[in-house]
């Protein structure tokens, strides 16, 4: 009949075998896991970056971005970078971090706090469902 016996339950007692069509049955377990990789959510970042001295001019224009990323589904994630000298300003950095996420507080919610790692500080935003 051209069909194959196939071992469903090895650790069972006594052990579960079928006979179907193994091609058939390959075919169409491929087929499941493509449906469920489509309908799994693909996670968009989109990164901004800002300095520590940042104009307000700057600021909106880059805020306005940020909110269209957010209302497109895509989380953002903000960055404040030092360059030579300017790490002296941390706190300057983070007060920008903070208007921004005070901005986007309808837009989205702060997954992560603003946080330092070497001569950058990181902010993630996530979108409000």
């Amino acid at each position: 009949m051209g069909l194959d016996l196939v071992e469903i339950s090895p650790n069972a007692n006594p052990p579960v075998c079928r006979v179907l069509d193994y091609k058939k049955f390959l075919f169409e377990q491929k087929k499941k896991q493509k449906e469920i990789k489509a309908k799994s959510a693909k996670i968009v970042v989109k990164e901004i970056r800002l300095g520590p001295n940042t104009d307000d001019h700057d600021f909106e224009f880059k805020l306005k971005h940020a909110i269209k990323f957010l209302e497109e589904g895509a989380k953002v994630k903000v960055e404040v970078f030092f360059r030579g000298r300017s790490i002296v300003y941390k706190d300057q950095g983070e007060l920008i971090m903070l208007k921004f996420a005070q901005e986007l507080e309808e837009y989205g919610k702060v997954e992560n706090l603003p946080k330092l790692e070497g001569k950058r500080m990181i902010m993630i935003i996530a979108p409000k469902k």
